[in-house]
């Protein structure tokens, strides 16, 4: 009976695999996005960061993409921003969470860790194709 309950439970998961949904940002999340004298110093940061989660791929590939968010906007002057940003979407970043803003947060949620499949690819591109946000 515990085995029925949960092949059911975990059913919807595997049911929904597949779809990428279009790619929407809100820019640096629940976090400024510049300075009170320039409020957008690291929107472009946050915006590309936002991209590669959407599209969400590897461990390591989001290990990779939280270093450029920390790169990027250390580059705008700001490098002990640069340390909190980074701390805080390591906590805040992990796909096994239900978030708008978690690691591969365009696909279905649980999808996890996992290399981008040919399929996959071809999702991006075909979205990409309508109009790339970068």
């Amino acid at each position: 009976m515990r085995r029925v309950l949960a092949t059911l439970l975990f059913l919807p998961v595997c049911a929904v695999a597949g779809d990428l949904q279009p790619f929407e940002t809100d820019g640096c999340s629940s976090f400024p996005d510049g300075t009170v004298q320039n409020n957008e110093l690291w929107l472009s940061c946050c915006i590309a960061h936002d991209y590669a989660y959407w599209k969400g791929g590897t461990y390591q590939d989001r290990i990779d993409a939280d270093n450029e968010l920390k790169r990027c906007v250390a580059d705008a002057g700001e490098p002990e921003i640069a340390m909190l940003m980074l701390a805080g979407v390591r906590v805040g970043g992990t796909p096994f969470l239900p978030t708008g803003f978690r690691w591969g947060f365009g696909w279905p949620f649980m999808r996890g860790y996992k290399a981008l499949t040919e399929e996959e690819l071809n999702q991006i591109r075909a979205l990409e194709g309508e109009g790339d946000p970068l």
